[in-house]
């Protein structure tokens, strides 16, 4: 994971438009589209009047500080060295070219790795998939290392490498140190780029790796024991999707182990779990029924990770094969309402889940039981901000490097009588209610050309939890 912000976060183990509410859900579109056309939202030039410009300074009025902030973050335990580099400029150094594209639940070989990258620039679509050829991965590593442009970032077992790039304030429990790095590719790719016949719809990245340490999460127990000396106020985790290099067995019996270390966290330290790509439904609906979800407090995971945790534990809309699209507001909220009402904190349920941070590129939903966490209007506008700093690698939103591409109306849930929304940029965040769990959204400003795909995520749920606050009640 990427290190959050300054030195305040020294505890890191490196590892929208608004809305304006029509209560009449059947609304004639007609109406809906004489409401939109009356808001100033046409082609304007980038600038304070412009729906970029007034979305922008209406989140900075809104984002506010928590009373009550992190002073101390534990982060575990999936940690790497990252090699970012064009995608396409790797795979034509290899040899290879665009087929018809397929997807692999894991890659065996360089024909493998054109298949899945294919599929997935084909779609604009973030994935992540495990190398099991140790010697052929080793191979491309070392085409990839020495690629012209190729830049080592930080993203646990921490080897030489990755030690020397850590700031000096992040502690390393000295477990943790081993002989060697592990390494992940990450293959990045632009809007409007071209491979032979194929042409990226988004900006995007492949990530995959022969990451055995990871995949064992074998620094978990390290982790969870230097709890104690170091006492965070929040624990953030990740890494579970690296476990599908592993067999089946060693999967069962290792969930197993990491739902015991988790639940050894002290009672009253919130633990948030970023879930990533995944292709192995038995072991996403294992990570769902086997406990795992009862002892966190807190997700993060986007489109990708949401239908599949649906498609894999018989959720709403789970046969849906993908997402047409951006996905739809309605189908994104009725999947996080069902996995708090199933699997979060209740009066007859003890879970510790009261948090869902779901983000997609047009926009962001971020999900609580009612009475457990404070300042989410902030959180998920702040969210939403990073994500187009990040990808422009800017301090602040930059109005004509962004564009506005969130739906601009929607319904509010598709398995019951959900609200219809209508957009409007001085209002950033809109706020519904349903059987005790609230909901927050707000659209992202998409970076036109973006600078950085890597860490989006990561940046985007720290900056979600950075304006956080927690009330634990035990």
């Amino acid at each position: 994971m990427a290190l959050w912000r300054g030195s305040a976060y020294a505890g890191f183990l490196a590892l929208a438009v608004g809305c304006v509410f029509l209560l009449e859900p059947q609304l004639p579109s007609s109406a809906l589209r004489l409401l939109w056309s009356s808001l100033p939202l046409g082609p304007a030039s980038p600038g304070p009047g412009s729906p970029e410009g007034r979305l922008a300074a209406a989140w900075d009025a809104l984002i506010v500080r928590p009373v009550r902030r992190w002073r101390r973050v534990a982060v575990g335990v999936n940690a790497c060295v990252d090699v970012v580099l064009s995608g396409v400029k790797l795979l034509q150094a290899l040899g290879l070219n665009p087929g018809d594209g397929k997807d692999h639940s894991i890659l065996h070989s360089r024909n493998d790795l054109e298949d899945a990258f294919t599929h997935f620039m084909g779609k604009g679509a973030a994935a992540e998939r495990f190398f099991s050829d140790k010697e052929t991965f080793h191979d491309i590593a070392q085409v990839a290392s020495k690629f012209p442009g190729a830049q080592v970032l930080l993203c646990g077992p921490v080897g030489p490498k990755l030690h020397e790039l850590l700031d000096d304030n992040v502690f390393v429990p000295p477990e943790s140190l081993q002989e060697v790095d592990e390494f992940h590719l990450i293959l990045e790719y632009q809007a409007g780029e071209e491979w032979g016949q194929l042409k990226a719809p988004h900006a995007n990245r492949f990530i995959f790796s022969h990451d055995l340490s990871n995949g064992a999460m074998s620094m978990l127990e390290v982790f969870v024991s230097s709890l104690e000396e170091f006492q965070p106020d929040l624990v953030v985790l990740s890494g579970l999707h690296m476990m599908e290099g592993q067999s089946k067995e060693l999967q069962r019996k290792r969930l197993l182990e990491v739902v015991t270390s988790i639940s050894d966290i002290p009672a009253g330290i919130p633990i948030h779990l970023e879930l990533a790509s995944m292709t192995n439904r038995e072991l996403m609906s294992s990570i769902v029924h086997q406990q795992v979800f009862h002892v966190v407090t807190s997700l993060g995971l986007n489109e990708q990770e949401l239908l599949f945790l649906s498609q894999s534990a018989a959720g709403p809309h789970s046969s849906l094969s993908s997402w047409d699209g951006v996905p739809d507001v309605g189908m994104v909220s009725d999947i996080l309402f069902w996995i708090l009402k199933e699997h979060g904190k209740s009066k007859s349920r003890a879970s510790d889940l009261t948090r869902i941070h779901f983000h997609t590129l047009v926009y962001h939903i971020l999900v609580t039981v009612d009475g457990h966490w404070a300042n989410q209007l902030a959180a998920v506008a702040a969210g939403a901000r990073v994500a187009g700093t990040q990808a422009c690698a800017t301090e602040a939103i930059d109005t004509g490097r962004v564009s506005l591409r969130a739906p601009l109306e929607f319904l509010t849930s598709h398995s019951e009588a959900g609200s219809r929304v209508v957009l409007n940029p001085d209002e950033p965040v809109v706020e519904w209610r349903r059987e005790g769990v609230s909901f927050h959204f707000t659209p992202v400003l998409v970076c036109k050309d973006p600078v950085r795909t890597v860490g989006l995520g990561d940046a985007i749920s720290a900056e979600g939890l950075f304006y956080s606050e927690v009330h634990l009640h035990y």
